[in-house]
């Protein structure tokens, strides 16, 4: 091209390719720019400016293209579906003095940029060398374009075709494209070509030795090495174990679990994917990297604030509210404080399981629950050990994972529920997780390392204490939680259930009200229970049909519901605040007091003496503790007839008959050993028993009245009842403080150390 002038030329820009002069190169055109460029080369005999971009954009900057590049010829173009395929003969090379964009594509003021030629010699040398690692790397597709290559004399033309046969990087064919001597080109071609060869040996090394250890089944295996030791040998760190690595590194995971890890990822990457062990692995890696180990949310930090949260989500409940409090001081005052772990006893519906939450919104920490009822496999708490199939962890670690902190509120619900069975004993691996001098190093069986359980604030629920093991039940900070006065049940209603079940039916407070007297009566006539959560059924029940009336058009609202109109809407009454009572005094029955695990409740205890042979019958489900207590009784009543006027050959002519009723209920302990022995001596002795007195304690053969527990749910009971007096042991005069001071107003309480004094107390003229 000696004295070609300069000619202005359309621009085809490359992204990922160089074309050299001398060579024919096909390649496919998508873009609009260098579509219209095609299209206008035919006004210059089919000629074309090809240069590089510097930058992979899809709409280019002149600044972004490169200056040196090739004229060539468009030697053929074909359409195939959505894409163009195009073959170009590049001419020689060229120097772009400007570039322009116009009509949507971009054209250069080009000139010729020649060869130059410098010391024979040293290009002749030069020459042989690149010609002799041509040879050896037999570049090309095949031995005849090696030949073909070889065959060429002329240095530029030979540079030419070996840089665009070869698999040199782009950029460095930019390079040798740019440099204007042959002998540049020459060196430039004999190192990159040089670097490849040690590449390709590398390549073959890298494939006999990994060839060695490899068979047919293991062809994928094969690639994956291979393709693993070319990233390693280029640097090239997209590969997945190198992005586990980083993953591990930045999570600063403790030492040991580090090491773990790692130990796990070197194992990992000697697998095939294929292999069952690879997902193993990789499933561990991931637990490691999802579980927490050092993120924690910061606790609240005024006092205030969380007592008033406390406050907005539950009435009452003052013993855990203050617990909280308390921890929370010592935590702010110290730094650093193990966290309590708090065990909520008391009956359904009293507001256990809601409480645990608001503790974590009041201390601005995650909320994780975990039910236990009915739990008998211990692999749920520990987890399974990775030999088995679908193994992972127990759900202590799951739920920690679903927190993404080391210190959520953690609900343990229905801790008493817990059950054993062959595969092991849950609540015994729960006594590593609860106790504060050893969760700070739990061990799960799938994890294999220690998890820090230290910073996690437990909360336990349970409907009674009797079924939860002695070992856990030491662990563990007990706070009763008793049942609720109609006082505070109406407070509740008015505070938290009538606005919840008001907006879950879709009304407003300008459509349906609720006055005190109506709560009140829903409260005694269709509820029995220590919770409220029958109460927050029976405010749903009227919402909903208060939501008919609006809905249908029958009413348009304020709906007002009444202590007087509230049958309307519920039916007639269920209970009735007397029918724990007996209907009058009667001669052989009294009434007692009982605990049970949804709460207190009344007992009728009925005995009647009739002809017989002096056998004893004892029904009503009737525990042994309690049968127990009904022979304690006769025996002190047999021991003291003549004292109270009895003769005693009657003992020995009559049967005794004690029943309980609801006999499908099952009974059982010694607190109703009063009742008993008052109810047998009003049998014997025909006296009645007064119907507005309920008792409780445990006897002794000595008629020694002994302590109970559970009194403050019994005195509700008597409460709900209508029950005036209650007899307690003398023991208990201490826990009458508890009960709630209404409560007290209501009920005198008569205390007692000898049955005696029951006696004299229940029945007149003993």
């Amino acid at each position: 091209m000696d004295g070609a002038s300069v000619e202005i030329l359309p621009v085809l820009p490359m992204r990922a390719q160089v074309v050299f002069p001398d060579a024919t190169v096909s390649f496919d055109v998508g873009r609009d720019l260098s579509l219209a460029a095609l299209e206008n080369a035919g006004e210059h005999d089919s000629r074309i400016f090809i240069t590089k971009q510097r930058v992979e954009a899809e709409d280019p900057d002149p600044s972004a293209l490169c200056e040196v590049g090739t004229v060539a010829v468009l030697r053929q173009t074909v359409r195939i579906a959505n894409r163009t395929r195009i073959t170009v003969e590049g001419l020689y090379r060229a120097r772009a003095r400007e570039f322009r964009k116009r009509d949507g594509y971009f054209y250069a003021l080009t000139e010729p940029f020649p060869p130059e030629h410098g010391d024979a010699a040293e290009e002749d040398a030069t020459f042989r060398v690149a010609r002799d690692i041509v040879r050896e790397m037999r570049v090309g597709a095949g031995n005849e374009e090696t030949e073909a290559l070889l065959s060429v004399q002329d240095p530029d033309v030979f540079v030419n075709l070996t840089a665009q046969r070869s698999g040199i990087k782009d950029i460095l064919k930019q390079r040798i494209l740019e440099e204007p001597t042959v002998g540049g080109r020459l060196r430039m071609l004999a190192e990159c070509l040089s670097a490849e060869s040690e590449i390709v040996n590398l390549e073959r090394k890298i494939a006999a030795e990994v060839r060695k250890s490899v068979d047919k089944s293991q062809k994928e295996y094969f690639l994956r090495e291979q393709l693993k030791a070319i990233h390693a040998e280029l640097g090239d760190d997209a590969d997945t174990g190198d992005k586990l690595r980083e993953q591990i590194l930045a999570k600063h995971l403790p030492a040991e679990v580090e090491e773990k890890a790692l130990f796990e990822l070197s194992r990992m990457d000697r697998m095939p994917a294929s292999s069952p062990e690879y997902t193993v692995s990789r499933n561990y890696l991931d637990w490691v990297l999802d579980l927490p180990w050092t993120e924690q949310t910061e606790d609240t930090e005024s006092l205030k604030e969380v007592e008033k949260m406390l406050e907005e989500d539950h009435y009452g409940l003052e013993k855990i509210k203050e617990r909280v409090v308390e921890y929370l001081a010592v935590l702010k005052l110290t730094g650093t404080l193990k966290a309590p772990i708090l065990c909520l006893v008391g009956p359904p519906g009293v507001g256990k399981t809601s409480i645990a939450r608001s503790v974590a919104r009041a201390l601005g920490r995650k909320f994780v629950r975990m039910s236990l009822g009915g739990l008998k496999d211990e692999a749920e708490i520990r987890g399974h050990r990775r030999t088995y199939i679908g193994s992972m962890p127990g759900r202590i670690l799951y739920e920690m994972k679903n927190a993404g902190s080391i210190n959520p509120v953690f609900l343990l619900d229905e801790v008493d529920k817990i059950s054993s069975d062959l595969r092991g004993d849950p609540s015994s691996a729960l006594l590593e997780v609860l106790d504060p001098e050893q969760n700070h190093t739990f061990r799960d069986r799938y994890l294999e390392v220690a998890y820090d359980l230290s910073k996690v604030m437990f909360i336990a629920t349970a409907n009674t204490l009797d079924t939860i093991p002695m070992p856990l039940r030491d662990r563990m900070e007990i706070i009763e939680l008793a049942g609720y006065t109609p006082q505070e049940k109406e407070e509740i209603a008015r505070r938290y259930l009538v606005p919840k079940k008001r907006a879950e039916c879709g009304l407003s407070e300008e459509q349906i009200r609720f006055t005190k007297g109506a709560i009140g009566a829903a409260i005694e006539g269709y509820t029995m229970e220590a919770g409220v959560r029958s109460l927050e059924r029976v405010i749903g029940a009227v919402c909903r049909k208060a939501a008919v009336r609006i809905a249908e058009g029958t009413e348009e609202g304020p709906i007002s519901v009444t202590k007087q109109n509230l049958e309307t809407f519920l039916g007639a009454r269920r209970f009735l605040r007397e029918e724990g009572m007996l209907k009058k005094d009667e001669v052989g029955a009294a009434t007692g007091l009982a605990w049970t695990a949804v709460g207190g409740t009344t007992l009728s205890i009925e005995v009647s003496a009739m002809q017989g042979k002096g056998e004893i019958l004892l029904t009503g489900k009737l525990g042994d503790v309690m049968k127990e207590s009904a022979r304690a009784a006769i025996s002190y009543i047999r021991s003291h007839a003549e004292e109270y006027g009895i003769d005693s050959a009657e003992f020995e002519k009559k049967d005794i008959h004690i029943h309980v009723p609801e006999g499908a209920t099952p009974k059982d302990g010694p607190s109703a050993g009063i009742t008993m022995a008052t109810a047998i001596l009003s049998a014997f002795t025909g006296k009645p028993v007064r119907r507005d007195v309920a008792m409780t304690g445990e006897i002794t053969l000595r008629g020694k009245v002994l302590p109970i527990g559970g009194l403050k749910e019994k005195a509700l009971a008597a409460n709900r009842a209508g029950i005036r007096d209650v007899i307690i042991p003398e023991e208990n005069k201490k826990d009458v403080e508890e009960i709630p001071p209404q409560i007290r107003k209501e009920l005198h309480f008569i205390c007692v150390s000898d049955v005696g004094e029951v006696f004299r107390s229940a029945m007149a003229g003993v």
